[in-house]
């Protein structure tokens, strides 16, 4: 014996030098090291772990040893406790109750951590032992309650932790957890009277500030986080039981700043739960005068939001309390406070409250409403400085999402009191029309005068911007077209469009406030003119020509009709804005070309549309289609001679004014009109109107119109060109042509850096609107150019199946001319553009159009990203209908990629071939001959996609559900799907046995289809892989104990029995005189 504590003393040496080596700040990497690999070998392999982990938590040793030595013991339990002896149990439970006992030091004085290591020790005992073999856990828990504080403190962890590890992490075997749980749920009302006297007791002698009132306080705080471990999930009995005593207590807690952070969780917690209404209708209590009282002292936001939501929790009728208006206008104060992150949380409150169907009706709720907005005023305007100024400082996502919620709730308050809204609007914007232009301190720095983004005014009209739609938009959905204010807004309207500034910023702020109001001008056709003569006109800087351009396309877009009387005259300015304006950028032209198609589509005469249409597009087609454009289009040499990228050229030189500028500028706004015209022009939407239109020219075999489209004959023009740019574009990518780049734009097919930073989340804004283009270097500029040029060709394709329908699938070698362009180079085939060709193509084409396109790249595909058994593509087989898919090729290319792609490392595609392709593509050949090789490989698919996905439980359960369809509807044929199963780890042959007899014996019983689920997820539970952190993790086993809640089934045959029991009884011989 003494032989074995000489060995633990030395031992426990080396470990604490260990230790210190390892805590030491000053140790090399390489001691450090050292000492954790010496201190781990011993936790795995040392038979000395116990006595040597029990004399390092002493307390006389320092803290961080005793942590180490606590450490051991939990490692001991976790990892070893299935092969320990009962009577080493036994023991190793009564020293750490000892530890518990007498083993810390006072509650003041002793480490939190050395706490709560010690806690982890009894609970994971209590998890593989309690209740079946130590009954008398909680018992023993109470006992130590009484030794002192530092006991109390430290029991009321255990149970902390017990609870979470159950019931919230759930970091036990499911029948050791339904075990405990059981229990829990049994003593669940002693659990908690025993709580809630300890915070009573403590509470009072706290409260009588004796000599130990603080540890009085931290056992109060340790049992009030207990208690907000159990309120989450125990039965709401245990809650308001005694009249809700335990809710009263916490309330009064709230007076107590030690305290009230704890009892406010509890609580938030309690108020928070889940039920029916008659079950939380208790809770009322807390709206009585003496907890408003407490809750308000204590100015507890989240717990006011929360007691909002027990009267909001129901669409049913509910009582509103008088006195709700204290608590409103507690949560308006917070809506006012200074900090953001409080008016932030407030909005959930506020918006729940604004759109309850009974709330919101009453007189307290209408009249806060309007309170509401005007506070929402002033906090927009604060926001709005708070965002811009985040933008620089790379934390502008939190306010833009505080920005569009605000944006919600505004609208939600608007529909409660949209008249009164308006007036606060109206009078924000007279009020900012009549404001002088106040620039502030921090004017631009390259345009003198001018306001920058942070400028005080700016920031005022960018607020009452955002507050104006949000106003306008729920007034046209919400009020009568005879309640709608009609007059107010026509002379609102009238002052936006009268108002002049030379500022871009205000400008922009402006253009927003006509796109806004204009909605209302339908009703006044006499101020249509002048919107139509002022958008057009308002430019300055890029983004406000930008912004200008897109109002006018919106309201062309969203008011078509109304603004046909003043077709000519908007045509008749915009040629003169083309003729005369020379600072007229592209993006302006094209934008103003596509409100044009847009207002003509009301011509709904397909002659006058495509007369108009034809002369629009004029100039466009003269340029695409001439000689010189057809040069640089179909050859990839003078292509990169016509942009310039083969050219030197120096930041001193010009690049606004040269040719090669000119020509990339030609290039885009052809492209740029293109996609306008092709996307905007449209036959009438009602068939009668685009019937007399001469819209519709004939009739599909199913009786579906076909129609023609007024551009048509300008595509059919444009199209050669436009595929031979895009081949000519994927041959730059050639070795070839790649050199033929100067220095200046070698790298000007890489990402530019400007998106290098969008995606890295680098901030790249400067306060100066003014002080440089989007491309500021001539590469830049060249990059941008190539990838505007590439975009937009897939965009007029795609654009143009949707468009034209049928007269595109019907143009000549399309298929051809296709494959021959878009896809030249299948490693570059742009994903949108192929959906929009798919999705738009007739059925009829299918075989014409899509087959060609598709086989070679589905071939591809599997080629590069697969590796499929041979057997699938020689399986001649497996025939499927030609009304289902009409290439074979396409069909095996397709069900081979999509059962592969199950275990690409791509969550997201897993769960879509999985719930949607595979066995839509696989049933119909289900019933056929397949060759077993192929039945063994789809399934073998399914489960490696478990193996790689299984860990994701969307994905796991997507996964589960195709590999049942599909054993079940091929095992009865297919016995090498047995031969699949039995090489799955750990599978129980047995209960494979049984599920396979229910499946294939007629006479078996069948089960429903959650048991057969469940028993299948069982049994090829063993593929599933683990989680890249669960890898390296080493497995903690907890045993299984007898269970102490199963009733044991009786011995006795009823049959057989001599008791004359029902039927039996009624038919026995006694009864035949009957």
């Amino acid at each position: 014996y003494s032989w074995i504590l000489s060995d633990v003393a030395a031992m426990c040496e080396q470990l604490i030098k260990a230790v210190n080596v390892m805590m030491d700040a000053e140790t090399s990497q390489i001691y450090r090291l050292e000492a954790l690999k010496f201190c781990e070998e011993f936790k795995e392999t040392s038979s000395l772990c116990v006595p040597c982990g029990l004399q390092l938590a002493d307390k006389a040793q320092p803290a961080v040893v005793r942590h180490f030595g606590l450490q051991i013991l939990e490692h001991v339990i976790k990892f070893r406790w299935n092969n320990m002896q009962q009577q080493e149990k036994v023991q190793l439970k009564e020293c750490a109750m000892q530890l518990l006992s007498n083993g810390t030091r006072t509650i003041l004085e002793e480490e939190s951590h050395i706490k709560d290591a010690l806690s982890r020790i009894v609970v994971e005992m209590i998890k593989r032992e309690w209740p079946q073999n130590w009954p008398d856990m909680l018992t023993e828990m109470e006992a130590l309650t009484s030794q002192g504080e530092a006991q109390t403190e430290l029991v009321m962890l255990i149970l902390l932790r017990l609870a979470e590890d159950v019931i919230t992490f759930q970091t036990l075997p499911s029948q050791r957890r339904r075990d405990i749980q059981h229990m829990l749920t049994q003593k669940m009302e002693n659990i908690f009277s025993f709580m809630i006297a300890i915070l009573h007791i403590n509470i009072e002698d706290y409260r009588k500030q004796v000599s130990v009132a603080r540890a009085h306080c931290r056992v109060a705080v340790a049992t009030l986080n207990t208690l907000a471990g159990y309120i989450d999930w125990v039965s709401l009995v245990h809650i308001t039981f005694r009249n809700c005593h335990l809710l009263e207590m916490l309330c009064l807690l709230l007076s107590e700043p030690e305290l009230q952070l704890e009892a406010a969780e509890c609580l938030l917690i309690a108020m928070s739960r889940k039920g029916k209404l008659d079950e939380r209708k208790p809770f009322m209590l807390l709206f009585d005068d003496v907890a408003i009282h407490y809750i308000l002292s204590a100015a507890h936001l989240v717990l006011i939001q929360t007691l909002c939501k027990i009267i909001e929790g129901s669409d049913v009728e509910v009582e509103i309390p008088a006195n709700l208006s204290k608590y409103m206008e507690a949560i308006l104060a917070f809506t006012t406070h200074s900090s953001q992150f409080l008016k932030s949380t407030t909005l959930p409150t506020w918006g729940a409250l604004f759109r309850h169907e009974t709330l919101s009706k009453d007189a307290v709720v209408v009249e806060m409403a309007t309170k509401y907005l005007r506070v929402s005023m002033t906090n927009l305007v604060k926001l709005m400085f708070n965002c811009i100024s985040c933008i620089f400082n790379g934390m502008f996502s939190c306010f833009a999402a505080f920005r569009a919620q605000q944006g919600v709730v505004l609208r939600s308050a608007c529909r409660i009191v949209p008249l009164e809204a308006f007036q606060i609007a109206a009078e924000w914007l007279q009020y900012q029309i009549a404001s002088p232009v106040d620039a502030g301190d921090v004017t631009s720095k390259t345009a003198e005068g001018l306001c920058s983004l942070l400028s005080p005014s700016v920031v005022q009209w960018d607020a009452m911007t955002v507050f104006m739609e949000c106003v306008v938009s729920q007034i046209l959905k919400n009020l009568e077209e005879e309640k709608l204010p009609i007059d107010e807004s026509m002379e609102l309207l009238q002052a936006v469009l009268n108002y002049d500034s030379k500022d871009p910023l205000i400008l922009s702020c402006v253009l927003t406030n006509v796109s806004a109001l204009f909605p209302f001008a339908i009703h006044r056709p006499q101020l249509i003119p002048q919107v139509l003569y002022k958008v057009p006109r308002t430019r300055a800087v890029k983004n406000v020509r930008r912004h200008a351009s897109s109002s006018i396309i919106k309201i062309c877009r969203d008011y078509p009709q109304f603004i046909l009387p003043c077709f000519d005259m908007f045509y008749n300015h915009v040629k003169k804005l083309f003729s005369s304006e020379a600072s007229l950028t592209h993006m302006e032209k094209f934008s103003l070309m596509e409100a044009l198609v847009l207002i003509s589509n009301q011509f709904k005469d397909f002659a006058k549309q495509k007369a108009f249409i034809d002369e629009l597009m004029a100039s466009v087609v003269a340029d695409w289609t001439s000689d010189e454009m057809r040069l640089a289009l179909w050859d990839p040499v003078a292509f990169l001679s016509f942009v310039g990228a083969d050219q030197v050229v120096t930041e001193s030189q010009s690049t606004d004014t040269d040719t090669v500028s000119l020509n990339r500028g030609r290039l885009c706004f052809c492209l740029y009109a293109m996609l306008a015209v092709v996307k905007r022009a449209h036959w009438p939407a009602d068939l009668e109107e685009a019937k007399a239109g001469g819209f519709v020219v004939g009739y599909s075999p199913a009786g579906a119109p076909i129609y023609r489209n007024p551009c048509t004959a300008q595509f059919h023009v444009l199209l050669p060109n436009l595929l031979a740019l895009i081949r000519t574009h994927h041959s730059l990518f050639m070795p070839e042509n790649m050199s033929r780049l100067s220095e200046t734009f070698s790298r000007a097919h890489e990402v530019m850096d400007a998106e290098k930073n969008v995606v890295l989340g680098l901030s790249q804004h400067s306060l100066d609107i003014y002080v440089s283009p989007v491309y500021r270097s001539s590469l830049e500029r060249m990059q941008g150019f190539f990838t505007s040029v590439y975009e937009n060709c897939f965009q007029i394709l795609g654009n143009a199946g949707l468009s034209l329908q049928q007269e595109f699938y019907t143009i000549e070698r399309l298929a051809e001319g296709i494959a021959g362009s878009a896809f030249v180079s299948l490693d570059h085939v742009v994903r949108l553009f192929l959906r929009q060709l798919v999705l738009s193509c007739p059925q009829e084409y299918y075989e014409s159009l899509l087959c060609p396109l598709l086989g070679p790249l589905f071939a591809y595909m599997m080629q590069v990203r697969s590796s499929a058994l041979p057997v699938l593509s020689a399986n001649s087989s497996l025939k499927v209908s030609p009304l289902f898919f009409p290439s074979q090729t396409i069909y095996m290319s397709l069900l081979t990629l999509s059962f592969t792609l199950l275990s690409w490392k791509d969550t997201t595609n897993c769960h879509r071939s999985a719930s949607v392709v595979c066995w839509t593509l696989l049933r119909p050949v289900v019933g056929g001959n397949l060759l077993p090789e192929a039945v063994s490989w789809f399934y073998t698919s399914v489960l490696r996609g478990l193996q790689v996905h299984g860990q994701h439980e969307v994905c796991n359960s997507t996964l589960c559900q195709l590999a049942m369809l599909i054993y079940e509807n091929l095992r009865p044929r297919y016995i090498e799907l047995r031969t699949v199963m039995t090489q799955i780890p750990n599978i129980s042959v047995d209960a494979l046995d049984q599920y396979d007899k229910r499946l294939m014996d007629p006479k078996a019983q069948k089960l429903g289809e959650k048991k057969r689920k469940d028993q299948f997820k069982k049994l090829i539970a063993g593929t599933v892989g683990k989680a890249l952190c669960q890898q390296f993790r080493k497995e903690v086993h907890i045993r299984n104990l007898p269970s102490l809640f199963k009733k044991p089934k009786p011995d006795k045959d009823l049959v057989q029995s001599s008791e004359a029991l029902g039927l039996a009884a009624l038919f026995s011989p006694e009864h035949d005189a009957l």
